[in-house]
């Protein structure tokens, strides 16, 4: 595919863009809505608030498009959830709860700037390039209205690239043979995925779970004894990352070099607002 972009300018875009929906998953905001629904287990909220999405689905759906957890910790809570709240309740939830975090991380004239709706502008014209077909994170999230507050339109664009980035990358790991853990481990190994602490206690493995997965991949030449990413371990992480940046070309495509440019500058404005305002935890990303 011929491209007009400079290398890698998509994937630094939505690296900003990114970490904007994800505050959510961090968010005491998210925990008061879904609180005032029922809702009292913190994997059962961040399970639904993605997952709603695609309707009142059950753990296997979700097993398949969330990739690396695990099918025991979704049967506990999916479908039990939507007996608690539908996921059209849940969505609205979301929604308030986005809305909330981002006027606190941002502050009010942040969210009522000028180059607030211009990042949503520039986005939102981005996703109008996302394709449906093997996507069923994105073309669920698709469906959902456009919110008219530039903010919110803001994070509803954030929240179809990445899960257009994220459908794509899971085909990637598919075809490099990766399963859900080896996935995880090898991502931390580069120091730029989730600590150990933070997958385990969120994704349902065990430290068990975590150390075969470990043993699989020193036996592919893919981590060293100490657990660090070998040469074909640092090819075949920088081969997954070329090959989703090949299928998630085509919004960043659409946009232009020049929108590109002006949305990471903006969204990283954003975001080092949001990150200097305690969005999300000091330990979060890491090898230890």
């Amino acid at each position: 595919m011929t491209t007009t972009l400079p290398p890698k300018a998509g994937r630094h875009c939505l690296g900003v863009l990114n970490p904007i929906h994800s505050t959510l998953y961090f968010s005491p905001d998210l925990d008061r809505e879904f609180g005032a629904l029922g809702h009292t287990d913190t994997s059962a909220m961040r399970l639904a608030a993605r997952s709603a999405p695609l309707g009142p689905v059950g753990a296997g759906p979700v097993a398949a498009t969330f990739y690396n957890y695990n099918h025991e910790l979704l049967a506990r809570h999916l479908p039990a959830v939507w007996e608690t709240a539908s996921p059209a309740a849940v969505l609205d939830a979301r929604l308030r709860a986005a809305d909330a975090t981002l006027r606190r991380l941002l502050g009010e004239e942040a969210v009522a700037s000028p180059e607030m709706a211009e990042a949503a502008g520039l986005a939102l014209k981005a996703a109008e390039a996302c394709t449906r077909h093997a996507r069923p994170l994105y073309a669920a999230n698709a469906d959902l209205p456009v919110p008219e507050e530039p903010h919110l339109a803001y994070w509803h664009a954030a929240t179809l690239l990445r899960e257009h980035r994220g459908d794509g990358h899971l085909a990637a790991l598919l075809a490099a043979g990766l399963d859900p853990v080896e996935a995880l481990v090898s991502h931390t190994a580069t120091g730029k995925g989730m600590t150990p602490r933070w997958v385990l206690g969120s994704r349902g493995w065990s430290r068990a779970d975590w150390e075969a997965a470990q043993e699989r991949l020193r036996g592919r030449g893919i981590l060293d004894a100490d657990g660090e990413l070998t040469e074909n371990g640092v090819r075949l992480r920088a081969e997954l990352e070329a090959a989703t940046d090949r299928l998630d070309a085509a919004p960043y495509e659409h946009l232009g070099a020049a929108g590109v440019e002006r949305l990471t500058e903006l969204g990283r404005g954003f975001l080092v607002a949001a990150a200097g305002a305690g969005a999300f935890p000091a330990d979060l990303v890491g090898k230890g």
